[in-house]
């Protein structure tokens, strides 16, 4: 089935799916199928000519999620889940990919933007490469390291330092073609993470998100657990920055269901995305084992987004104590999320790191029940296919921003 997309907008969204059907397939597709919000006057629209003999859900919902690349592009993912237009941009920037407490000689795999990954150490160089044996197309990430490289599982290829195969077992005393190199790609170390970029020139100083006060002296830092949510990174990154569900989502951490009025904020744009501060009496941050702050203190939440899938988080606690979180959402595939949260704070550091483990993953968790059912689950960029209120001005300059830097109006869609 080759379908081609279509799209309309005025004051709705039509996607318009063309599907050419060979005659020896009955009952199938026969023309046209439209998809639209419901409640929507289409007079405006013409008149679109609907011929159905039947469908099943599963394979429209394959191909809108899906698509596997036929002809040879050797930069793309094989099975696609993002757009090529976006996964180009995308592909541009950075994102975490393991803790670097998990990384080691051995080989571990992962997941970016679609592209199977493995990573493993060399001495203290990390590699960052193609899931993939170049020979016969296994995953070294079910290999082992000897010491000398990561052996591939199927016929022994051996890669070491750069991803360059040292070894042929089948011809041990032939010169090795660079072929059968593995395809690498741009890493560094930073915030007690693994950062890889699928584009970025190796050579070049990776353009890695800010995080405020990380390297200060007297800040403790503390990298928490890596979570998997079943969603789009934009999407979990909106939750993230969104102000007005404390009270509805976090009742049981942080938010106060007896103060749900969201104050008045603004954002103001940046070099990489945007900013805001936003005050409230919103706390119930626990200090230390009995305290919870001061009463009636007003609390400051400084947020610093870098476009696309990372934010910070500066909360300013009463006596000059901070803590600061970064949500870097790493974009595995366009419906899976995996989550890095490196902390910095400068108080309470005589205490368990297990303890501050165990309090974001509760927030964590009750933020994955809402984002894991949020529908559509893309993020519509154009702010006219869904309803905003004030308390939405940083969701929304979000949005603005995307579309800026030039992603579709259905982002991962």
């Amino acid at each position: 089935m080759i379908c081609d997309v279509y799209l309309f907008r005025k004051d709705a969204l039509i996607l318009k799916i063309c599907s050419h059907i060979k005659e020896n397939d009955l009952q199938m597709v026969k023309s046209v199928l439209i998809f639209s919000i419901p409640h929507t006057d289409f007079s405006n629209f013409g008149e679109w000519a609907v011929d159905l003999y039947s469908i099943e859900y599963h394979r429209f919902e394959a191909i809108m999620n899906s698509k596997t690349i036929l002809t040879h592009q050797p930069d793309l993912p094989v099975h696609m889940t993002f757009s090529e237009h976006d996964w180009h941009l995308l592909a541009q920037y950075w994102y975490p990919v393991a803790l670097a407490r998990e990384v080691s000689e051995q080989p571990i795999g992962t997941m970016l933007l679609d592209m199977p990954l493995v990573i493993y150490k060399m001495g203290d160089e990390i590699i960052v490469a193609r899931d993939t044996c170049p020979h016969r197309g296994v995953a070294l990430s079910l290999g082992k390291n000897d010491g000398q490289g990561v052996v591939c599982p199927y016929h022994g290829l051996r890669f070491g330092s750069g991803g360059k195969c040292n070894r042929i077992p089948a011809h041990p005393q032939q010169k090795i073609s660079e072929r059968f190199n593995l395809k690498t790609y741009a890493a560094v170390e930073k915030y007690g993470l693994i950062w890889c970029s699928l584009l970025a020139d190796k050579q070049a100083e990776a353009n890695i998100p800010q995080m405020p006060y990380w390297d200060e002296a007297d800040y403790q830092q503390l990298v928490c657990p890596k979570v998997d949510i079943q969603c789009f990174a934009g999407r979990q990154l909106e939750g993230f920055i969104d102000v007005a569900h404390f009270a509805w989502v976090h009742p049981d951490t942080f938010g106060d269901p007896d103060n749900s009025e969201v104050p008045d904020y603004q954002t103001y744009e940046t070099d990489d995305g945007f900013a805001a501060d936003y005050i409230s009496t919103v706390g119930r941050y626990p200090i230390g084992l009995d305290q919870r702050g001061a009463k009636d203190f007003k609390w400051l939440r400084h947020f610093e987004i870098s476009v696309p899938f990372t934010a910070t988080l500066t909360i300013h606690f009463p006596n000059d104590a901070k803590q600061v979180i970064m949500n870097a959402a790493s974009p595995m595939t366009a419906r899976t999320t995996r989550l890095f949260a490196p902390i910095c704070r400068n108080y309470d550091k005589d205490l368990p790191v297990e303890d501050a483990y165990d309090f974001n993953l509760k927030i964590f968790e009750e933020d994955r029940l809402i984002v894991e059912n949020q529908k559509p689950e893309y993020l519509p960029l154009d702010l006219s296919l869904e309803a905003h209120f004030p308390a939405d001005r940083s969701s929304s300059m979000y949005r603005k921003l995307l579309r800026k830097h030039g992603f579709s109006p259905l982002f991962a869609a």
